[in-house]
């Protein structure tokens, strides 16, 4: 049973990313819309974890605003998908007409000066345009992706992000990707990690808008361990003020925040507080721009939980 589902997953990947890519835009970005609005409907499993996470990061809300932030939620989320479908074929000139950014000058200066940066980054707007515009207008981006089944599947994600230029190793099975991260950045690249869930089972224990939470400790950890500087950056969609309002009409704001110190103290001590640190940044980006965080798996620690 898993490996027939593997192979559907595969096939219906393949098929979407051919018949998207062939459609208008318009009419492929109005067709996600669709499916989300309906997904949000029937409630699905994902619906149902996306609204709890969105409950826990704004509890004042009653029933019916969070089942409206949670379906704007997942227009956000096949909105990422569409986007992700489409994205091989833009041009870097197209790249820079979807992308704002803000913040961006003192990174600019770290990669000028050959220091390498790395960022800290969670699941909102859409990382993968980010990456992409990121390769073609700031730096080389170098990062990991989860391994996902079946195998073929993980090949077509690996070769569509290196397609968009970027470089991408492993989380696991690999040949040390911690290593290979520490290089990229000795080499002036930039490393943005995906940090706002536990991916490894060993996360660095957090406070996240007010409730206890895991978080990866790898963009704190490749900081210390190279002396590049850490930035903590949000993405988030805005409308684009070029077109008229519609399903197609979205490009991301990527926001850079200042890079971060940690406060004296031992290693881990260190990875601990530059980890809150940037949990406290995307807190603050999460609670602003609730809609395009696309966290449909665990973050927080479940009550009664022993913490460490």
């Amino acid at each position: 049973m898993s490996a027939a589902a593997d192979r559907v997953s595969l096939f219906g990947f393949r098929l979407g990313w051919r018949a998207v890519r062939r459609m208008p835009e318009r009419a492929a970005y109005a067709l996600f819309d669709r499916i989300a609005v309906v997904t949000h409907r029937r409630n699905t499993t994902s619906v149902q974890r996306l609204r709890a996470n969105y409950a826990r990061v704004r509890p004042e809300l009653g029933p019916a605003a969070l089942d409206a932030l949670t379906r704007e939620g997942m227009r956000s989320y096949l909105r990422y998908w569409c986007d992700a479908f489409r994205l091989p074929d833009l041009d870097p000139d197209e790249l820079a007409r979807r992308v704002r950014v803000e913040g961006d000058g003192p990174v600019r200066e770290a990669l000028g000066s050959g220091r390498g940066a790395v960022c800290f980054l969670g699941h909102l707007g859409n990382w993968d345009l980010a990456g992409a515009w990121s390769t073609h207008h700031l730096a080389p981006v170098t990062t990991v992706a989860e391994r996902l089944r079946p195998e073929e599947l993980f090949e077509e994600f690996l070769g569509y992000r290196e397609a968009l230029g970027m470089t991408i190793l492993p989380l696991t099975g690999g040949d040390g990707a911690f290593r290979q991260l520490v290089r990229a950045v000795r080499a002036g690249g930039l490393v943005p990690l995906l940090a706002d869930r536990d991916l490894t089972s060993t996360g660095v224990e957090v406070t996240f808008c007010g409730r206890p939470a895991r978080m990866a400790p790898g963009p704190a950890a490749l900081s210390l361990s190279t002396g590049a500087p850490l930035f903590p950056v949000s993405v988030h969609y805005e409308p684009r003020p070029d077109r008229p309002p519609g399903p197609a009409s979205y490009r991301i704001v990527i926001t850079f925040g200042p890079a971060l110190e940690a406060a004296p103290g031992t290693r881990q001590e260190q990875v601990s507080d530059l980890t809150q640190q940037c949990a406290d940044f995307l807190a603050a980006a999460v609670r602003e721009h609730t809609e395009d965080w696309h966290m449909m798996q665990r973050v927080f620690v479940p009550a009664g939980e022993v913490v460490g």
